[in-house]
């Protein structure tokens, strides 16, 4: 009793009600961190690059690190200690809830760097950070924080916040670098107290923490020269992004800075450079630290250069000798380099007899059409190869956009075999049809069985078919464990596909991608139906598939059936104003997990908002996702393919189309001259793709459609 008497007499005296135990435990937890985050007392263990101060001791006993924090807290109690750090320890924290509540994955976090290759299934929680980072540059910015951003659209404050922050950094480093008494590198800079102190929230910040460093940079081709060499030796560089290498004095430049980092640098990639043979030899030599037969390069990327001569095997040999060498490679990616079918043989030959520790392998956008075909072998066969020989450590594999067709399936399923811990093969945007899948069921039928199965696969726009991809779904059921991901996407199935599909959503799969497999208003009906009484999925990708008010009773009845469904992406389904309704009824029955029903691009449900939709909240944040301002993203392709329908159709009627000088109608020159589109909307002709084409085009016609 003496004690409750004393805190209400401390109440009296402060005029504020006592803290309670669990804000003091907060408060303290916050200021833990805070400190441990600043290097005060910890030897600079803790700063948010994940870098150690250096002549750094061990940290003291009580030192509390992060991911011990988001292991051991709730989610309810993290967001109130979210709201009390400081922007560097909020970082910390925010990639440690992230780890916790994603896929377990070998990351190096950095400053406001991006997670989005490593978000797994349960991603939503990590996301509600944002409120927090919104508070910190609302309290930083004051006068620059937009209030008018659109509350459809989910603004990313974290990366706000960093970019806006390194942007003072650097315009302070600017005016230094630019006094005249200036004379030293990027290395002799330092950041401001004031700056720091906004950040850290502490006056005892580690030198080394507001110390100017380089550690990854991004060079156009023109500023690939001595002087910048001269500017950034005695820099630490990790990684080293060329933008436009193209002539010889700029190759000269790149060598010189890569032989200045060799024994630091992590991280390589050439955007839009030509990089003919003998240009990739001197990079190469150049990559080499002094004294050494091999590199510690982890990732490697050429994308969108040239990388071949004409002649058919004019290759870099320095390149096959950096790939062969390379143990410590891990990620390699040569997209849309112009390769050509030799060359990407090599390059699979070369990595399975280096035997080395490669995780990641991106050979996409390049047109090599039999590239393992027997049909002209070289000395570097794949047929030469020893049959114990394999890339064990393998676990991703994306083939994207090659043009591969079905005969090169059928000796591609032979190579697969020697990745045993394939976790994720992307064979999208490959010709292979029906033919082709049948020649990888062999290999799925494995690898869905093994002891690390594959649990991510990509097909879309392979030309398949219904049959086709029922076959794969009959063999996927087998799997070991559900998929993680399956996408069939932008291949033209129709409602045939509606009851293999409604079978396989039972259990096999957590995200599936139907995107744009013509679905139609039959297919969804079908699926509603057949449905499971429970499915597995938590993520569903139905969009365009011009399912009206089918698509939206059949995501009624997944939301109903799915425990564990988290999003569902059902836009530009040509919904009807009545969906909004009827989708509503439901998440007023059941919404569990779900956070997000993604209904945009539905031009019809625009003028259907009303405020009954906001009632629906994960996280502070509206589950609905519907644009007030009807504007949506379509693709070159999706739209050439609508509209090269409509000229199909046109010509088989006799018809040519010509749209007004005004651009505000769509004129029949033959049949319905001088009558626009819209006035003929019961014409028999009228089938669900001229509501597709009608929805595209009139949208353009409106300004309401952004092509990108």
């Amino acid at each position: 009793m003496a004690e409750l008497g004393s805190t209400k007499e401390l109440e009296v005296e402060t005029g504020a009600p006592v803290p309670s135990l669990l804000s003091l435990c907060l408060d303290a937890a916050a200021a833990r961190l805070t400190r441990d985050c600043a290097g005060v007392g910890t030897g600079g263990a803790g700063w948010p690059g994940g870098f150690v101060e250096e002549g750094g001791g061990e940290a003291d006993e009580d030192h509390l690190g992060p991911e011990q924090v988001a292991e051991a807290l709730p989610w309810e109690l993290l967001h109130r200690l979210a709201s009390r750090l400081p922007p560097a320890a909020l970082e910390l924290l925010h990639h440690a809830a992230q780890a916790r509540c994603c896929y377990p994955s070998d990351t190096t976090a950095g400053l406001g760097e991006q997670d989005d290759d490593r978000r797994g299934m349960k991603r939503s929680r990590c996301e509600d950070f944002n409120t927090a980072w919104q508070s910190l540059f609302k309290l930083r910015w004051p006068h620059n924080f937009n209030t008018g951003h659109d509350s459809m659209v989910t603004v990313n404050w974290q990366q706000q916040y960093w970019e806006r922050h390194l942007q003072e950094c650097l315009d302070e480093a600017t005016e230094s670098a630019l006094l005249p008494s200036f004379c030293g590198s990027i290395g002799d800079l330092s950041v401001s107290a004031k700056i720091m102190n906004s950040i850290y929230r502490s006056e005892d910040i580690s030198q080394q923490h507001s110390r100017l460093t380089c550690q990854c940079l991004r060079l156009q081709g023109v500023l690939c020269t001595t002087e910048t060499y001269d500017l950034l030796q005695y820099c630490k560089l990790e990684r080293l992004m060329f933008i436009r290498i193209i002539s010889e004095p700029e190759v000269n430049g790149v060598c010189l800075i890569l032989s200045c980092h060799a024994e630091t640098l992590l991280s390589l990639e050439f955007i839009h450079c030509q990089l003919y043979p003998a240009v990739m030899d001197k990079i190469c030599k150049a990559i080499w630290p002094k004294g050494s037969r091999s590199h510690e390069i982890k990732q490697f990327r050429i994308i969108s250069s040239r990388i071949c001569e004409a002649r058919p095997l004019t290759v870099s040999g320095g390149l096959l000798s950096f790939l062969s060498s390379g143990k410590s490679l891990r990620l390699l990616s040569f997209h849309d380099t112009k390769m050509q079918s030799s060359f990407a043989q090599m390059i699979i030959h070369t990595l399975l007899e280096s035997s080395c520790g490669l995780q990641t392998l991106e050979i996409s956008e390049n047109n090599i059409s039999g590239w393992l075909s027997k049909v002209n072998k070289s000395s570097t066969s794949l047929s030469t190869l020893k049959s114990d020989i394999s890339l064990n450590s393998l676990s991703v594999l994306n083939l994207r956009g090659n043009n591969l067709q079905d005969d090169d399936v059928v000796d591609l399923h032979k190579i697969l075999f020697k990745m045993p811990n394939l976790r994720d093969l992307d064979i999208s945007c490959n010709p292979i049809m029906d033919e082709g899948i049948s020649s990888l069921i062999p290999f799925l039928s494995w690898a869905i069985q093994k002891e690390n199965p594959l649990l991510r696969l990509r097909v879309e726009n392979c030309d398949l078919s219904s049959i086709g991809v029922g076959t794969l779904l009959e063999c996927l059921t087998s799997a070991k464990q559900p998929l993680d991901m399956l996408s069939i996407a932008d291949n033209s199935l129709g409602s045939r596909v509606a009851p293999a599909l409604a079978k396989f959503l039972g259990s096999h799969v957590r995200d599936l991608n139907v995107e744009d497999i013509d679905l139609g208003t039959l297919g969804f009906q079908i699926l509603e139906e057949a449905l499971p009484m429970e499915v597995a999925l938590s993520h569903i990708n139905i969009s365009k598939n011009r399912g009206g008010i089918r698509a939206a009773y059949f995501v009624s009845r997944l939301i109903l059936r799915g425990p564990n469904l988290i999003s569902v992406n059902a836009a530009a389904n040509i919904l009807p104003s009545e969906s909004l309704e009827v989708i509503c009824n439901t998440l007023k029955q059941r919404t569990g997990n779900l956070e997000r029903v993604d209904l945009s691009g539905n031009i019809h449900l625009s003028g259907a908002i009303s405020p009954a939709f906001l009632e629906f909240k994960k996280h502070g944040k509206s589950i609905l996702v519907i644009q007030s301002n009807f504007r949506t993203y379509l693709s070159y392709g999706h739209i050439e393919r609508i509209w090269y329908d409509l000229l199909d159709w046109a010509r088989g009627m006799g018809w040519v189309i010509a749209v007004t000088s005004d651009k505000n109608e769509l004129i029949f020159d033959k049949g319905f001259s001088g009558q626009s589109l819209q006035k003929n909307r019961e014409n028999e002709v009228w089938n669900a793709w001229v509501h597709d084409l009608e929805f595209v085009l009139w949208s353009i016609f409106q300004g309401k459609v952004l092509v990108q």
